[in-house]
């Protein structure tokens, strides 16, 4: 290989990601689906490690109908270990709309002069010229007028249902949930994902769980395919809208 070819290709090879490699592997068929596998061997999957409270001992009932800690006499279905499965719900309705609307005028007038100065005012026009007037030696003014408008308005909506696994049960019992969905249509993939920590009293009886009730949630609803190869900047202009001044 010439040496002059080298530095094009690095250059060729630096801007191609993964991704890139990805997508032109899928060129002429619909992008694929990745295989249900555990979350917690994910590459981004990290324990968590959350405040805990002071452990309380509790007392040995061994001869009660009723066990301390249980929520009923029969066996609770909702999650509560490793592995259990959990509907997570988001529900997200976001609405903002801001106006603002400023109006500024200022108008100022300075005059100075020395009609009398110890006799000496007569002697300004021989020095400033004839047009010098020692009563209004010097005037100013100055106005300035500003108005401006502006507006903020922003709807969001997302509805999404999908079942997530219990990856780990903190010493309080608070529990580490991850949600993981794919839905292809024709040649567009959408990835849901939500993963947060729940604790067990905000499960609902259906064993639901709202997402507003998630501590440390992290809900990402996006996809890669035709569609959003579309919508995307190309890695020149990226580049060129990072490294341009203007």
């Amino acid at each position: 290989m010439k040496p002059f070819l080298l530095p094009p290709l690095l250059l060729l090879l630096n801007l191609t990601d993964c991704s890139a490699i990805q997508r032109l592997s899928e060129i002429g068929r619909a992008p694929a689906m990745t295989p249900t596998a555990d979350p917690t061997l994910d590459p981004s999957w990290r324990r968590v490690s959350m405040p805990l409270p002071p452990a309380i001992p509790l007392p040995d009932e061994s001869a009660s109908l009723w066990h301390t800690g249980s929520r009923a006499f029969f066996k609770d279905q909702r999650a509560s270990k490793v592995g259990d499965l959990i509907t997570v719900v988001v529900n997200v309705a976001d609405q903002a709309l801001l106006n603002n609307n400023t109006t500024a005028q200022r108008k100022a007038a300075d005059g100075m002069g020395m009609p009398n100065f110890f006799g000496l005012e007569g002697q300004i026009p021989k020095m400033l010229g004839a047009a010098a007037n020692a009563g209004s030696l010097v005037s100013t003014n100055s106005a300035n007028s500003n108005v401006a408008t502006g507006q903020i308005q922003r709807n969001e909506s997302i509805n999404l249902r999908l079942a997530g696994v219990v990856t780990q049960v903190l010493p309080n019992g608070n529990m580490v949930v991850a949600a993981r969905q794919e839905i292809r249509v024709n040649a567009e993939l959408r990835e849901l994902r939500v993963s947060g920590v729940v604790q067990p009293a905000d499960i609902a009886s259906d064993n639901t769980i709202s997402h507003d009730r998630m501590a440390e949630a992290r809900i990402s609803y996006g996809g890669r395919g035709t569609l959003t190869d579309l919508q995307n900047s190309r890695y020149g202009q990226q580049i060129m809208d990072i490294v341009l001044p203007f």
